[in-house]
């Protein structure tokens, strides 16, 4: 009976677990940028009661092994990392990336961060900067732009450390001095951030770039809507927008988030009833350890 007693607390965890993940999402239904998280269980140990045995040729059969089990954990809680829709805001430092990949962001410790949540601004020092206060990074007009293909930057070594390889120079925060010299500044979609200067010219002044990362499920969530590499996610390399699989920017617009509430209410029907069903377990195990308890009187 104790089995099915630590049975029945392992499966109320689980499902508990479960249900903060579904909150969770439910939450963040309106978060820009926002990836699904989604709870698989795996069952724990099992105890062999028989161990099965061979047949032996016209004298006895083979018999099969016995087990009986401890209850359920949960297995993994993986992101969600589905393209979802462009919310327009009207907004033209707001960027949405039309397909894979991640902006490249530093804080004020110089740490990188990847986030699709494109909601930027220039403040007063001509900073391109995220709604944290984090620096978008790029690539500075000092550098040649005039073939975009040629930006690419290894920001990650094999196993999701830090890198720095070899590529077409070095990732910087997007900086425009003398921002209050430039009128009509646009942000394209190829990442460029073109601007007429005091004689009507049109000038190039920085490539905001995207970041593609081959295995997304290994990117570590640090809230505020970023992420860290981590170590599965391969080799995590910075391209203009729209070159080596990376999306287009589309600006004026976000992405929003990729929670389907269909979805999380009918999976918080299923954890619900789940965990009612592990309670009843605990419940009737506790009777009957009741009445063996009064078998003495």
């Amino acid at each position: 009976m104790m089995k099915a007693l630590y049975s029945g607390v392992s499966g109320l965890r689980s499902h508990q677990t479960k249900m903060d993940v579904i909150g969770n999402n439910i939450a963040n239904v309106n978060t820009y940028a926002y990836k699904s998280q989604r709870t698989t269980f795996s069952d724990v140990y099992y105890q062999a009661v028989q161990n099965p045995s061979k047949a032996v040729a016209g004298t006895v059969g083979g018999t099969n092994s016995s087990t009986v089990g401890y209850g359920a954990q949960v297995s993994s809680i993986d992101t969600i990392h589905t393209l979802s829709g462009y919310s327009p805001t009207n907004k033209a430092t707001d960027l949405y990336i039309n397909g894979e990949g991640y902006f490249v962001v530093q804080n004020a410790s110089g740490e990188k961060f990847y986030t699709r949540n494109g909601a930027f601004n220039f403040d007063s020092q001509g900073n391109l900067v995220d709604s944290n206060g984090s620096l978008v990074m790029g690539t500075l007009a000092a550098a040649d732009l005039s073939d975009l293909s040629k930006i690419k930057k290894e920001l990650t070594d094999a196993d999701g450390g830090a890198g720095g390889g070899a590529g077409g120079g070095a990732l910087e925060v997007i900086n425009i001095a003398g921002l209050e010299g430039y009128k009509n500044i646009t942000i394209n979609s190829d990442g460029t951030i073109t601007a007429s200067d005091k004689d009507d010219k049109i000038q190039t002044l920085a490539v905001i770039t995207v970041a593609t990362v081959p295995n997304q499920g290994a990117l570590v969530s640090e809230g505020g809507s970023y992420y860290s590499a981590g170590n599965n996610t391969g080799i995590i390399t910075a391209y203009a927008p729209g070159l080596s699989g990376t999306g287009g920017l589309v600006s004026g617009g976000l992405e929003m988030s990729n929670v389907d509430l269909a979805n999380e209410f009918s999976d918080m029907i299923i954890t619900q009833r789940g965990y009612q069903a592990n309670s009843k377990i605990i419940t009737v195990v506790d009777e009957m350890l009741e009445q063996l308890v009064n078998m003495k009187r």
